[in-house]
């Protein structure tokens, strides 16, 4: 029997009480489950850094899963940090060095929503904290007073790149997505192409230009991903991307 693809999720710092946990969503989980057809592990963000190169070495793929922390802004700027912005140093010192060596090393990567912009800040890109408070930008937020369902129901549409990745899983031109994000791409990052817009002009999702799978999107596929065609295509992609390394590694 062959072995699942072993997927690295690495995880949120979060304190519960008095002390500290390392924690996936389990809808993340799920959608490497479900959709991927893949094995979840759980990558501890610690301080020290673990070896990267021998994390990934082990990995067969990587998933950066959204968070309700955003990046410290000192690693694109030189803004301040709004008040009453939830950070998470130990993601950021974790994930920023690991996803250029992943690509580095053709390990396949599918990053959402914080992981998008986590991969944008990684290859020198730079974020709007507050994408809304833009001029021309829509306010592209959830109500968080809504039930969950119509939060990650659809939101707008968005325009894929000819040829892409995302072209190709939709079969067409458009799809809708849902939309539960503050911030978000001000200047793309090095080695990055546009794979999707949404109306008002913000990037959507991009792929990394080298030849291993790395894609990065701003909404969240993973929301009920075997109910929607074109999220289930996006982890089937990422799945096969995994599948294909995986073949590759020598039998032990």
């Amino acid at each position: 029997m062959t072995p699942l693809p072993r997927v690295g999720l690495p995880t949120d710092h979060k304190q519960i009480g008095a002390h500290p946990f390392l924690a996936v969503g389990e809808k993340y989980v799920r959608a490497v489950v479900d959709g991927a057809g893949c094995l979840p592990l759980l990558v501890p963000t610690l301080d020290p850094v673990l070896p990267l190169e021998d994390l990934l070495e082990g990995l067969d793929g990587l998933l950066l899963t959204g968070a309700v922390s955003n990046i410290e802004p000192h690693h694109y700027s030189d803004e301040s940090s709004y008040e009453g912005n939830l950070l998470d140093p130990r993601r950021d010192a974790t994930n920023l060095p690991l996803i250029p060596l992943a690509v580095r090393m053709g390990v396949p990567v599918l990053a959402i929503c914080r992981g998008f912009q986590e991969v944008n800040v990684a290859f020198g890109g730079s974020l709007y904290q507050k994408v809304h408070e833009q001029p021309g930008f829509m306010d592209h937020r959830e109500d968080k007073d809504a039930p969950l369902d119509v939060q990650y129901g659809p939101a707008h549409a968005i325009t894929l790149a000819a040829g892409g990745v995302l072209a190709a899983v939709a079969g067409s031109g458009s799809a809708v997505v849902n939309s539960l994000h503050g911030q978000g791409v001000r200047r793309l990052g090095d080695g990055l192409v546009v794979e999707a817009s949404a109306p008002d002009g913000l990037i959507e999702a991009f792929r990394h230009e080298g030849p291993a799978f790395m894609l990065a999107v701003q909404w969240h596929p993973e929301w009920k991903v075997t109910e929607n065609p074109f999220y289930l295509g996006i982890f089937k992609a990422f799945g096969d991307a995994c599948r294909a390394r995986a073949a590759q590694r020598p039998a032990t």
